[in-house]
């Protein structure tokens, strides 16, 4: 058996300047995100006397089961994107998270597609690095949703706190932020109950891209206060990049319960800062409080930066 695991990745800021339209207008575009201790999982094996080798059919485990005798059949997009790559032969492949993957605004799809070809690496015996890696991800994951963003395959593949930069030779550059902050902050999730597809709200940023340039001041400006460890200062912008995002699509906040919640948030004492995950409409509000500090009705969960990118193992 062979199994993978990746983080899912928090974006702090830049979000949408990632956006592959905003790099091609501007040449430039960069986040600063995390990779957090919540992982996606993948198991791959090939049966010796059952569904697989006799049977001749795929077998996909997720939140439904598929038995398929053709990759073009299977109805889960990260596994049939990755299977047909690699023409795989019939295998036995199940998906796991530490969240819920659909909508969350935390790179799902990203995460699952890297563990995937992690996985299958290992099956196959092919030497991949972790950027290589990413790389594919990114190909692959650009054939169901064009509006991508650069940073979700890169924020989840490579482990740690980091500024990420993109340029419009395709190039990336990393700097590895220090994790101090932490020491002073608890960062937790808040799920919204609300998901969407993200395609719809980033096609609508990228169709009004030029609204999106202020997230990339706040960016700059946000770096350098974390620099000179100025926290504070750095989530006071967080909250400013948080309703400069809103004014880049009317879809990112349009959901009622999404209204509500974030007005509650904005009002919460113990919340010194916070934004909704990802494209937006839906999945998990990011709050930050002071430790151990947080007072909030929602049902919650304590998140870290995790130090490691993907991984896989051989059992």
């Amino acid at each position: 058996m062979y199994v993978a695991s990746c983080p899912l990745r928090i974006s702090l800021f830049g979000g949408s300047t990632d956006n592959p339209f905003f790099v091609k207008k501007y040449g430039y575009g960069s986040v600063i995100s995390f990779a957090s201790n919540l992982k996606t999982y993948i198991s791959l094996h090939k049966d010796m006397l059952g569904y697989n080798v006799y049977g001749g059919k795929f077998i996909v485990n997720y939140s439904k089961r598929e038995e398929i005798d053709s990759i073009s059949k299977i109805i889960n997009d990260p596994v049939r994107l990755v299977f047909e790559y690699f023409n795989i032969e019939p295998l036995t492949v199940s998906l796991n998270s530490d969240s819920y993957s659909q909508g969350s605004g935390l790179a799902s799809s990203s995460s699952y597609i890297i563990s995937l070809i992690k996985a299958i690496s290992l099956y196959k015996k092919i030497k991949m690095t972790p950027m290589e890696i990413c790389d594919l991800a990114y190909k692959l994951e650009l054939q169901i949703n064009p509006y991508c963003g650069y940073q979700d395959p890169y924020g989840c593949g490579i482990g740690g706190l980091k500024r990420i930069e993109f340029f419009n030779d395709k190039s990336i550059k990393y700097e590895f932020l220090e994790t101090n902050f932490f020491n002073y902050y608890d960062a937790h999730l808040i799920f919204t109950g609300v998901t969407r597809n993200s395609r719809n709200v980033l096609k609508d940023i990228s169709e009004n891209i030029e609204k999106s340039k202020p997230l990339l001041d706040t960016l700059e400006q946000a770096y350098s206060e974390f620099k000179k460890e100025n926290f504070d200062k750095f989530l006071e912008l967080l909250n400013v990049s948080w309703i400069q995002k809103k004014n880049t699509s009317e879809i990112i906040s349009s959901n009622d319960i999404i209204k509500e919640m974030d007005k509650e948030i904005t009002n919460n004492n113990s919340i010194i800062a916070h934004k909704l995950c990802g494209a937006g409409n839906g999945g998990f509000f990011l709050v930050f409080s002071e430790k151990n500090k947080l007072n909030i009705p929602f049902d919650k969960v304590k998140i870290s930066v995790a130090t490691d990118g993907v991984r896989g193992h051989t059992l």
